[in-house]
Order: C-alpha cells, then structure tokens, then sequence
C-alpha cells in the first residue's frame, strides 16, 4: 500500500451544516493525506440565521457523518473571525504547526469561488489542492429551508434537504430543532429577508453606511443590548445608520447619544477621539454589504458618565473589559471583533 505524501489536509470553512458536498471533500482530503485537521470558521459567535450552529454543534455533525475507522484521523478545531486579516493567517498557521508532524507535508483543500478566496494565497508554503464546486449542495439552501419553515415546518423542511446531507447529520439536526432555537432564528431570518425585499427593485446591490462608538472608561466599555432585529437582544457598541447631512463623527456621536444617553458634552467628548477604523469586510453584516466607521474614544480616568437605554437600544451599561471574553458568543455582527481591535482583548 502506498504511503500518502502528505501528512496533514488542512480544510477550512464554517460548515453551516455540514453537507454532503463537505464530506465529499474531506473523505478525498482523508485519501490524500494522513490526516485531516478541519478548522471551523466564525467560531465563538452568536448564534444568527447565518450561522445557526455552534462551533461545538459543528464538529459533532462532521464527526458522526464518517465512518468510525475515519475519526480518529480528523481533528477539529475552532478558527475565531479577525478584523486584520493577517491575524487571522497567522491563527492558521499556528493551528496547523500544531497538528502538524515535524517535517511533515501539508495540503491545504481551497475553492476559488470569489474574492472571498482570497486568503487562500495567504499560504504558499502549502501545497494547493483546488477542490470544484459542491454543486447542487449548497449550505445556504438548508438554513434558508430551516428558517424560512418555521417551529411548524422545519422537521418536513428538514426531510426535503434529505437529499443534500448524511443521515446521521440528518437525525443530529432533528434533535436539535427541538431544543428551542428556532423561534428566535425564524424571527431573525424573516427581519431580514424582509429587509431584502425593501431593496428588491435596486438596480445595483445596496451598500450601506454606518458608524459606531467604542467609549472606554476606568477599565469598561460602553455596551447595549439590542432591541431590534437584527441582532435581538444581542450585546453591541452603539451605532446605526449614516444621516444624509452628517459627517461620519456627526453620525457616531449622534447615535451614541441616542441609544445611550451618554451625559457628556460633545467638546470634551472629541478630545477623547484616540482612532477612527473602518470595518468593510463583505460577509461582516447578514443586512448584507455594510459599511462601518468605528471611532474609538478613552474617557481615561474620569467618573463613568451617566446613561440611560433608548431609540433601538434596550438596555446599556458600563461592562468591565476583562469581562468582555467571556462574554464573546453574545455579541451582534463583528462588535466584538472591532472591541477586540481597539482594547486587545485576545491578546495575552
């Protein structure tokens, strides 16, 4: 028998489910290299129609759709998002050197489907393996069937996906539409398919513009719960949508003032300005291409200022930095990422 040249397949992907498209691609990973090391991407966040499974909920649906002889040479590990895209390669690269044998050969399974493949030129130490399309699997196809069914028609939903996934993944998620998620889900999803259909008529794709606040004082940061979809009842930075007339920093403090109340005069406020970033991912928003300015202000030492919820906010408070962690799965869109940017909360 021939020995595998490779001792270690690298996929990467977010598996929102995992399909059988995903696990044609693993099992030619699997007949390729020694081992597979599957990094689940978008890791650690809140749960969205988007991404309606856990890390953790993952890795289950791709362990239980192989055979058992086949599981012990996968491993699994959560990939975070990261706002600078040099540190997401870098978290690769330290999650493979991990897994990796010394000396050892990797095969990195990449798919050019648009501009969002990019990061697969990130690697040129590995050797490229271009996997084609799944083609009628999509992953997509089965959040939208899911959702869009509803608490009283996602179990028949589920059996019209049949087809696109393994049968145990199958009964893993019909024990997981009974565990209470999809009420909320649904609610998300309808929010914005709604949304959607607002811009239907557009000729062009619509991009949207907005700003937001991250207002740090004596060691917190100022958070609010949102009271909206998208996004309900998840944690955020204030922030909303660019006003015709206003200048970015118009908008921000505006909004901040808004949704928090914040009892500060804008004079003192704009010396506390340390950074202006703009967050422009494509995938950062599930509104669709979204646009943001986030402005970073350090209030220093002063008495936390007081505020008070409203417009879409439904609560705010000061929260502690070094709580802000443990608090991750919790937060809308990239929120935590931007606080992660300005305060360095990953970082040791």
């Amino acid at each position: 028998m021939s020995v595998s040249p490779y001792a270690l397949a690298v996929c990467i992907g977010r598996f929102q489910p995992f399909h059988l498209g995903h696990r044609a691609v693993l099992l030619q990973a699997l007949a390729q290299a020694r081992r597979c090391l599957m990094l689940l991407g978008s890791a650690h966040q809140a749960r969205t129609p988007a991404q309606p499974w856990t890390w953790q909920e993952r890795a289950e649906m791709l362990r239980q759709a192989l055979p058992e002889e086949l599981r012990e040479r996968v491993e699994v590990q959560p990939l975070r998002d990261h706002h600078d895209e040099q540190r997401w390669a870098d978290s690769v690269r330290a999650l493979v050197a991990a897994a990796l044998p010394e000396g050892g050969r990797v095969l990195l399974a990449g798919h050019f489907k648009d501009a969002s493949s990019a990061w697969i030129r990130d690697f040129p130490q590995w050797k490229l393996w271009a996997v084609p399309g799944f083609g009628a699997y999509d992953a997509r196809t089965v959040r939208d069937a899911l959702l869009g069914a509803g608490p009283g028609g996602a179990q028949a939903a589920l059996l019209r996906m049949a087809p696109l996934l393994h049968a145990n993944t199958q009964e893993f998620l019909r024990d997981w539409l009974d565990q209470g998620h999809l009420p909320a889900l649904t609610a998300e999803w309808q929010a914005l398919a709604r949304g959607r259909a607002e811009w239907a008529g557009s000729p062009y794709p619509p991009v949207f513009v907005t700003v937001d606040a991250v207002i740090r004082c004596q060691g917190r940061v100022l958070l609010i719960r949102r009271g909206q979809a998208p996004g309900l009842g998840l944690l955020a930075v204030p922030g909303g949508f660019l006003e015709p007339r206003d200048t970015v920093y118009q908008s921000a403090v505006r909004e901040l003032e808004e949704e928090t109340g914040l009892a500060m005069l804008e004079p003192a406020l704009r010396q506390c300005l340390k950074a202006v970033t703009v967050f422009d991912r494509p995938d950062r928003s599930q509104r669709g291409r979204v646009v943001t300015h986030a402005h970073y202000f350090d209030l220093g030492e002063r008495a936390l200022p007081a505020v008070q919820a409203g417009d879409d906010a439904r609560d705010a408070q000061w929260v502690p930095i070094a709580e802000l962690a443990a608090l991750e799965p919790q937060f809308h869109d990239d929120h935590f990422q931007m606080l992660d940017h300005f305060l360095g909360v990953l970082r040791p």
